[in-house]
């Protein structure tokens, strides 16, 4: 061991400290500017809801969209067919032409999960009970990425979004105050944000506001209300020509008006269906259909290439922001519904973290003055890196924007206590050492070198038990394996590079004095 004067041990420890300092300045000042830590939903208030995921509407969606895929596949391909209907989780179609069955079977054999039954030339397709499954529990995973990804756009700091149970779905939403906030959230997240664009059915155009819904479903029709006038009603071909999946981007723009409007653009194959489409129907109408409402059914003036289009229906600019941002995630391939809302107020959060400060400081307190009065100068040292530790373990929080919950500071208390637990292992090491007559060099050295093993044990066993808990579990139980995580690896810093830095500086004058009590706590035992 080196004797005395600056060490690089020394040096990474102050590095370290000014790291520490540095970062959780903001957080613990509550400054404007700099990484903050975010507070859970259980410390600052916010909004718990339960919800609910229709799973059988994802079956009926996905029937939708493999009719469109037969149409376009038959329209691509000159092959006649007719009375293309979808009927809950069923599509129907008649094939005019035989000699094409062998080339429409090959098509239909290489979608996943389906179930053909002809009758001559007459199709039925459904899908199996076992493709059936995956679809719903696609469904379920779908809607958690997906309302995950539009509360992230959103804005708000680290929702929670998890799965619970078979076809249910825990948001967790902290900082949520006012009643405008949690409506609007509440509707971005139960927005189902499916685009289709339609074709208008020109034959019965007129025939709109008398046609029953049963007589439409009979041609092959629906009828949809206008967006912004209920009383305006189209009749549309049920089967889309294309719809959201295909969509890339969605971004919010204004019209020449100066109204809000979303810009939304098509994947390559979405741009040739687009393409072709309009190419064949110039002169009719295409229905822009958002979530089941008409916002538009422009005339075809000519072929639309690019792939690009508009979406305009009287937002306001907040309505177009919300509508972008549930079109760019994704559409839901099952709504959801509200099963169980629940307020958490501020007085609630205020309450845990008083809790917890006050557990946080006792046990603070508690582990100081054990150390000191054991060890003497050896556990004020150990102290002093206890100190570095929680410092790194709120700056690292604060600079990688973590959320802390009431489980994470239950973790950062439990970190109090770790983060002694090397030194504890160091210094009695370096006491028995004492006792065998080792010289304070020789018992320094040895004793760190000695406790290595017993220390990288413990910790990294602990690691591994939070990264499995981080792995595996939900908000409030990855926020607690995170801060584990964090007061581990930075204990490791701290209590065993640090403190032998120290000493190594110090060591000069731990030999001259050779006062045992004093830096140890311990008489020399001959």
């Amino acid at each position: 061991m080196s004797k005395g004067g600056i060490n690089y041990r020394l040096v990474i420890f102050f590095i370290a400290i000014i790291f520490a300092v540095g970062f959780s300045l903001p957080t613990l000042l509550q400054t404007q500017k700099g990484p903050k830590i975010s507070l859970g939903l259980d410390l600052q208030g916010g909004l718990h809801m339960l919800l609910g995921v229709k799973t059988d509407e994802a079956i009926k969606s996905k029937m939708k969209s493999i009719a469109s895929s037969v149409k376009f596949f038959t329209d691509n391909n000159d092959i006649v067919i007719d009375e293309l209907r979808i009927s809950g989780d069923i599509v129907t179609f008649t094939l005019l032409d035989g000699d094409e069955e062998k080339h429409l079977d090959n098509m239909l054999k290489k979608i996943q999960g389906l179930q053909i039954k002809k009758d001559k030339l007459n199709y039925t397709l459904s899908l199996s009970n076992k493709e059936k499954v995956a679809t719903k529990k696609f469904a379920i995973s779908q809607a958690v990425e997906t309302i995950r990804n539009r509360l992230d756009q959103f804005g708000l700091a680290e929702p929670n979004v998890a799965k619970q149970g078979v076809d249910k779905i825990l948001v967790e939403l902290p900082g949520i105050k006012t009643i405008e906030e949690e409506q609007r959230a509440r509707e971005l997240i139960a927005k189902a944000a499916h685009l289709q664009l339609m074709s208008v059915d020109e034959k019965r155009a007129d025939q709109a506001n008398s046609m029953s819904e049963d007589e439409a479903r009979s041609y092959g029709d629906r009828i949809l209300t206008d967006s912004r006038t209920p009383n305006v009603k189209y009749i549309v071909k049920a089967v889309p020509i294309l719809d959201g999946s295909m969509m890339s981007d969605a971004k919010v723009g204004f019209s020449n008006m100066n109204q809000p409007v979303i810009n939304f653009t098509l994947n390559s194959e979405g741009a040739k269906i687009f393409g072709d489409y309009t190419a064949k129907n110039v002169g009719n109408h295409l229905a822009i259909v958002l979530d089941n409402k008409v916002y538009s059914a422009p005339v075809i003036r000519e072929r639309i290439g690019g792939g690009s289009g508009q979406i305009s229906g009287g937002f306001t600019v907040k309505e177009a922001h919300d509508v972008a941002i549930a079109l760019r995630s994704g559409a839901l391939l099952a709504p959801v519904k509200l099963l169980e809302k629940r307020s958490v107020g501020p007085s609630l959060g205020a309450d845990s973290i008083k809790a917890s400060m006050i557990a946080l400081i006792s046990g603070f307190v508690l582990v100081v003055l054990f150390m000191i009065l054991y060890y003497g100068m050896a556990g004020f040292i150990a102290d002093i890196a206890l100190v570095v530790n929680l410092f790194l373990v709120l700056s690292i929080m604060a600079l990688f924007g973590a959320t802390l919950t009431l489980p994470g500071m239950a973790g950062i208390v439990l970190t109090v206590g770790m983060a002694v637990d090397a030194n504890v292992i160091i210094n009695e090491r370096i006491r028995e050492l004492f006792r065998e007559g080792k010289s304070i060099t020789k018992a320094v050295e040895k004793g760190y070198s000695n406790a290595m093993s017993a220390i990288l044990d413990a910790n990294i066993t602990t690691l591994i038990a939070a990264v499995v808990l981080y792995a595996y579990g939900t908000g409030p139980i990855k926020g607690f394996a995170i801060t584990m995580s964090i007061g581990i690896l930075a204990s490791m810093l701290t209590a065993i590079l640090g403190t032998f830095g120290i000493y190594q500086y110090l060591m000069p004058y731990i030999e001259k004095t050779k006062s045992l009590p004093f830096w140890f706590g311990v008489k020399r035992v001959k």
